[in-house]
């Protein structure tokens, strides 16, 4: 079961990751800790934030070193594990199940949930955050604008009953003027008291919502710290940000 959520979300630990695909490393022992708020992942592209974050939902497997979520062992667990414990992943284009209703969109984040009262329970939740869906619940999601539908994807992961949010870029692909919405919708969720663990490319955007900072560069984490640490580094900006 996932955890009590007026407990507050619990504390997603790595040590010493190590994992790749096939017989490529590509983690070479990372270590990572999600602090309140929004936590973010920065680095150029090959440096190993996706798989990270593979590896901590459980589908790349840990090849050594440990993930825990609280006092929950996670290492070596499948990724329906991971979702009833208290997070949920929303892959880069996460999209909708375009032949699907609103309201199907939703309930498929429920699939781990025996109770249909909890079920309806987070309906209603979804609903509170992201009003402008309650007039939407029968339209097919393929109708809906591209905000809204990153409403539905969100609102999906919501229904699981999670408490920490793996999302990885979620403003790939959108058009500039819905990048800023996208991270409206992330703080959202901190606004509601979950926590965020962040995969993003536009780092200029994410900066304005994050909380704290991992820059991975070649598998290894280069930096961690304080966005306002971070400005003061003008070397790790340049080699690894681009800024």
């Amino acid at each position: 079961m996932s955890p009590d959520a007026n407990a507050g979300p619990s504390t997603l630990v790595a040590e010493d990751v190590v994992t790749g695909y096939d017989d490529q490393e590509v983690l070479h022992g990372i270590s990572f800790e999600n602090r309140e708020g929004v936590t973010s992942i920065f680095g150029p592209n090959g440096s190993g934030k996706s798989t990270f974050l593979k590896a901590v939902n459980g589908v790349v497997p840990v090849w050594s070193g440990r993930v825990r979520y609280g006092d929950v062992d996670l290492t070596g667990r499948p990724p329906e594990e991971t979702v009833t414990n208290g997070i949920a992943t929303l892959p880069q284009g996460g999209g909708v199940f375009d032949s699907l209703s609103v309201e199907e969109n939703l309930r498929v984040g429920a699939f781990t949930v025996g109770d249909g009262e909890t079920v309806e329970r987070r309906v209603e939740e979804v609903l509170d955050a992201f009003p402008v869906l309650e007039d939407k619940m029968g339209d097919k999601a393929r109708n809906l604008s591209g905000g809204q539908q990153m409403m539905v994807s969100l609102g999906r992961a919501m229904m699981s009953g999670a408490d920490t949010y793996l999302l990885d870029e979620p403003s790939a692909g959108l058009a500039p003027q819905l990048v800023d919405d996208a991270f409206d919708l992330v703080t959202t969720l901190v606004d509601r008291g979950a926590r965020v663990v962040l995969v993003e490319q536009n780092v200029s955007a994410a900066l304005r919502i994050t909380d704290y900072v991992y820059i991975f560069a070649e598998g290894e984490v280069q930096f961690h710290g304080e966005p306002t640490d971070l400005a003061d580094e003008d070397e790790l900006m340049n080699l690894y940000l681009g800024l």
